[in-house]
């Protein structure tokens, strides 16, 4: 049977493969997505975010999303109980993860796509609530994207310096 030590870079290939995914997916949504929909109307603009809020919901973009995060979890955890051989890439880019992507999601993302999820496009209240969600969402979107990023370049270095 294989040791941790023999398999702790293939977790961390394989975390730096997922959050690289994870940080394609929020790029696109920062560069072109929600640019795209704030060009249509917006009751059509929030209509379709409030399908993507219910489609992405996937065993594919959750087992990435969510699944790279349990094993970022694992390899800090790794990492801190053997600090003197653990690269402080692999700490770094599991910590960054963590906090940049999953963190800011729960704490930022979902809950404006919960409240995105109760209005009416049709209303004049959820109108004006797509015009300030555009922004917002974005705008945190845009530190997932750099954390994700940021974490595969640092899960990348760790697997280079180990």
């Amino acid at each position: 049977m294989p040791s941790i030590e023999h398999i702790i870079p293939i977790l961390t290939l394989a975390a730096l493969l997922g959050s690289g995914l994870v940080a394609g997916i929020f790029f696109a949504f920062s560069t072109f997505i929600m640019k795209a929909l704030d060009r249509v109307q917006p009751e059509s603009g929030m209509r379709v975010m409030q399908e993507i809020n219910v489609t992405v919901l996937t065993p594919w973009f959750l087992g990435t999303f969510l699944g790279t995060g349990v094993i970022c979890l694992g390899l800090g955890v790794h990492a801190l109980r053997n600090w003197e051989s653990a690269s402080p890439y692999q700490f770094s880019g599991s910590v960054v993860y963590l906090l940049g992507s999953i963190l800011v999601t729960m704490v930022f993302n979902v809950p404006r796509n919960e409240r995105l999820a109760e209005l009416d496009p049709e209303q004049s209240e959820g109108v004006e609530y797509w015009k300030d969600y555009l922004v917002s969402w974005t705008r945190w979107n845009h530190v997932r994207t750099l954390a994700s990023l940021a974490a595969t370049a640092l899960l990348a270095r760790s697997l280079h310096a180990g």
